[in-house]
């Protein structure tokens, strides 16, 4: 979502460095709706998908729903390749205000705006979708060497036993004070795969043997402790995709 749908989604209401190589940058727009008007501001964002699609726009992006929490929250989620996109102007939302205005606005009571940079090393290497559902756990680090190397150990554990990672790891840009540095997301095709678990070390235990799966289990631990030191708070919510909000 290019700067404008950011601003018309705001208008009516008036970084850390990393070595990794670049991701993409995730723009996030989280609408909390006024109790009892989610029916409401749903409409709308479907009247808003319509007049951009009908003005020949091009952009996508992902409206998700949080299940858990306080209140009723909303994420407009879209990716760019630099900021340099920031400063296109995209006419697919000519025309659109008065939806905004009219039929989305009213019904929002507060919003957040945040970017985020993917952190491609980091992250899972397969990725089949669309989801149902995605598990964001956010992270606040006091000290972000031990836990860089948390995660360098962990991936090379993973590595090592022929595992994928495990999500889609993100550091945020200009975080607020009270925001996290850095998030995790863990995409469920649906409710049922979020029962679902498995045990790595003891499928790795079975084709390599006790010996070398202790020794992972070691390592893991130790880079459990380093990670536990590194952080000072963290937090998740489960958000459900709505395909129909969706572009």
């Amino acid at each position: 979502m290019k700067k404008a749908l950011l601003i018309l989604l705001v208008l009516p209401l008036m970084a850390l460095g990393q070595e990794e190589e670049r991701g993409r940058i995730m723009a996030f727009m989280e609408f909390t709706v006024k109790q009892g008007h989610s029916a409401q501001f749903e409409d709308g964002m479907k009247k808003l998908k319509a007049c951009y699609n009908d003005n020949g726009g091009e952009d996508g992006w992902t409206v998700w729903k949080r299940v858990q929490g306080e209140g009723s929250v909303y994420n407009v989620v879209s990716a760019m390749d630099n900021w340099a996109e920031m400063d296109e102007v995209d006419e697919g939302w000519k025309g659109c205000y008065n939806i905004i205005r009219n039929f989305t606005a009213p019904h929002v009571e507060k919003v957040k705006r945040s970017f985020a940079r993917q952190l491609p090393k980091w992250s899972q290497k397969n990725h089949e979708g669309p989801h149902k559902l995605v598990q964001v756990s956010s992270f606040i680090v006091n000290n972000n060497t031990l836990f860089s190397e948390a995660i360098k150990e962990y991936i090379d554990i993973m590595t090592e036993m022929d595992e994928d990672l495990s999500g889609y790891w993100s550091y945020s840009m200009g975080v607020g004070k009270d925001g996290a540095d850095y998030t995790l997301a863990s995409f469920y095709k649906d409710y049922a795969a979020l029962d679902e678990t498995s045990n790595l070390f003891e499928k790795y235990e079975k084709a390599n043997g006790k010996k070398k799966a202790d020794e992972m289990r070691d390592r893991m631990k130790k880079a459990g402790e380093k990670w536990s030191e590194a952080i000072e708070d963290s937090w998740g919510y489960i958000w459900e995709r709505k395909p129909e909000l969706s572009n």
